[in-house]
């Protein structure tokens, strides 16, 4: 396995900064970063690299350019213990913390023995969080060999930004040509990512995190209602091993945890940080490129990622110890109670609107013995969990009031329903009514006995109109 050097970064900046004074003001906990050659070196003290060390690039600060360049440490004693610390009080306590206090906060117990986690998105907000604390800090990122060409070009601008050397961890390349001769370049459309993920990504970061004690994740939230709303600012990880080896050798951080989407954009933006050229084209999440595409009107960020699984599994895998299993477990068993539609416990329900006809099952089979309807039926098939669900629910309530309310003279006398279809529905949905994810949407044409199928990603209410109207 290639893998790249164990370097770390230095940075003069203070949290008197001009800019930071711009996104908020928090409690400056530490000093600016001492400009003499010995205190760098007491604070980067060695570490176990990824590989055998080589010079690494000096960082571009006023401090680093004046002082002499300072060898990199052989690995001569392993280094000092992480402080004892309660990981559960800790989240607790930084709970309502900013994402600069939180970074502060790991940087400060953990020094080089931590690094930050860079997939070449909108996580690096981190970066910038870490250049603003003034405290050293290390970068690493997974090259599965996939990525995006702008994703590359990403990673050499944030190097020459921030004057800091990232490093690379490469999948094993037996491992990879083994599963590429095998089953060739894109066996992942047709039996699902997870296993091509193991060898790109999961298992190369597996070694690299072995190197550290702490490590710093982009994990918002928002990102994935259904598998990542209970994500702590700070943990024990929960799927990973750390230097020291075994259960709890680990420590997980999530400073941007509690962190909205669009406030980490707004903090980009105010401090105007490189990011990469995909956004602009409509990425939100970024993956592989083979494994990412934009997301259109109407859906939810984590869409734009293996849009042909179920919402469920979209997870590659390197998180997965935050996966609400929970949940998950509702999830599939929160079926269809008594086939009369309702959510499952603890789980509200969508589409709440007098416009929109709940159908139980029995209603669905009707629908489906009929060759001649009164009317049309446009039928969601959909799970109240399923964050893409949720993201369409706007768009396909103000679709049936607009309906309902003869709003349009064309497609009037259309009904608007909708379906659970998780749970014990879910198998008679994939095989009486074309489901493969979630959402399906269906129009039962009043004159044709097959139901049709809604093939585009587009949901919102002129697409769905467009599709009415000429299938009705």
């Amino acid at each position: 396995m290639a893998s790249a050097t164990a370097s770390i970064s230095s940075h003069s900046v203070s949290l008197r900064d001009l800019k930071a004074a711009r996104v908020g003001a928090v409690k400056q906990q530490v000093a600016a970063v001492p400009a003499s050659a010995a205190a760098r070196s007491q604070r980067a003290r060695a570490v176990s690299p990824l590989r055998a060390a080589e010079p690494a690039r000096q960082p571009v600060s006023a401090s680093a350019a004046s002082a002499p360049a300072a060898p990199v440490a052989e690995e001569t004693a392993a280094a000092a213990p992480a402080p004892a610390v309660d990981y559960d009080a800790l989240a607790q306590e930084l709970q309502g913390a900013s994402p600069l206090e939180i970074m502060d906060r790991a940087l400060a117990l953990f020094g080089s023995d931590i690094a930050i986690a860079f997939s070449g998105a909108e996580d690096v907000a981190l970066i910038e969080y870490a250049k603003l604390t003034g405290r050293a800090f290390r970068v690493f990122s997974l090259d599965t060999g996939r990525l995006n060409p702008e994703t590359y070009q990403l990673f050499d601008k944030v190097e020459k930004h921030y004057g800091i050397h990232i490093e690379y961890t490469f999948p094993d390349a037996g491992e990879v040509q083994e599963l590429v001769r095998a089953k060739g370049l894109f066996s992942f459309y047709e039996d699902g990512h997870q296993e091509c993920c193991r060898v790109r990504k999961v298992r190369p970061l597996r070694r690299a995190l072995r190197g550290l004690r702490a490590w710093i994740t982009g994990q918002r939230k928002d990102q994935s209602p259904g598998t990542r709303a209970s994500i702590p600012v700070v943990q024990v990880d929960p799927s990973f091993e750390g230097l020291d080896g075994g259960a709890g050798s680990l420590i997980k951080w999530n400073p941007v945890a509690n962190v909205e989407g669009k406030d980490v954009w707004t903090f980009l933006r105010t401090m105007d940080v490189p990011v990469n050229a995909l956004h602009a084209q409509g990425y939100v999440s970024i993956g592989c490129e083979p494994c990412t595409r934009p997301v259109l009107p109407g859906q939810h960020e984590r869409e734009g990622r293996w849009w042909w699984e179920d919402a469920k599994a979209k997870e590659c895998g390197l998180h997965k110890g935050n996966i609400d299993k929970e949940g998950q477990a509702g999830h599939k068993a929160g079926g269809v109670n008594g086939g009369n539609g309702t959510a499952g416990a603890g789980v509200p329900d969508i589409f709440q609107s007098q416009a929109v006809v709940s159908l139980t099952r029995a209603g669905v089979e009707n629908l489906l013995r009929l060759e001649n309807r009164a009317e049309p039926w446009l039928v969601v098939l959909y799970a109240p969990w399923c964050p893409f669900c949720q993201a369409m629910e706007a768009s396909y309530v103000e679709l049936a009031e607009k309906l309902a309310g003869g709003g349009s003279s064309s497609s009037s006398g259309v009904k608007v329903a909708k379906f659970r279809a998780d749970g014990d529905q879910k198998a008679f949905a994939q095989a009486e009514l074309q489901l493969q994810s979630f959402p399906t949407i269906l129009l039962f044409p009043s004159r044709t006995a097959r139901p049709i199928k809604y093939p585009s990603e587009r949901r919102d209410v002129d697409s769905l109109l467009a599709f009415v109207n000429s299938l009705k």
